[in-house]
């Protein structure tokens, strides 16, 4: 790989890495963020260093860590407790509109990848996802391997919610949503990425 990249500034070059990063749902490697930032990987290895040290100086309820050959966004440990109290307390929430629909996308054309389940609904699922995962109704089942993306399918917990043993006897929806020769076409519209597609509009609480 060569070093031919764009110039960016340090001081650009940490808040564009930060961006990156907040709204990344897996880790990324110093390579993928050079790309994107237009930097030297040595210059985005030693601000990424920098920033996850400086956040460690300053206290915040978040750290930044190279985990897996990545680096990605934690809660801070001993923040822990709070965490999970919010969590607990959101689980009790009813789901909204479009937590329903997105989940059941996810359980009629499972396992399927969040890009698939926008190009069905139309707007960007990122946020709803998380939320589903997060309350146990649905879970990653491996990648695509044409694209590498990763697979969501509903959970065990997610049919002892809906009060059925399996999938088979959920209601016949299926015919009505799109084949996937339909989505193919949806997802060139929509520019084959969920993040070009308006986003729902969820609770800031994670009760979507």
């Amino acid at each position: 790989m060569t070093e031919d990249v764009l110039e960016v500034a340090v001081a650009e070059l940490r808040p564009s890495l930060e961006a990156l990063l907040m709204i990344a749902d897996q880790p990324l490697d110093e390579t993928t963020l050079a790309a994107a930032v237009g930097a030297p990987v040595s210059e985005v290895s030693s601000a990424l260093t920098d920033l996850a040290a400086e956040y460690a100086d300053q206290g915040r309820g978040f750290e930044l860590r190279n985990v897996a050959g990545g680096w990605r966004y934690y809660t801070r440990e001993e923040f822990a407790p709070v965490v999970e109290a919010f969590v607990l307390d959101g689980q009790q929430a009813r789901l909204t509109q479009a937590a329903l629909e997105t989940l059941a996308v996810v359980a009629y054309k499972q396992p399927v990848s969040r890009a698939r389940v926008s190009a069905i609904r139309g707007v960007n699922v990122d946020g709803v996802m998380r939320t589903l995962l997060t309350r146990g109704l649905v879970e990653e089942a491996g990648e695509d391997h044409s694209t590498g993306a990763h697979l969501y399918r509903t959970t065990t917990y997610f049919l002892e919610r809906i009060g059925v043993t399996s999938l088979d006897e959920l209601p016949e929806l299926a015919p009505y949503l799109p084949d996937l020769e339909d989505l193919d076409d949806l997802e060139e519209e929509l520019g084959g990425s969920s993040s070009v597609v308006p986003t729902d509009s969820a609770p800031s609480d994670g009760s979507a």
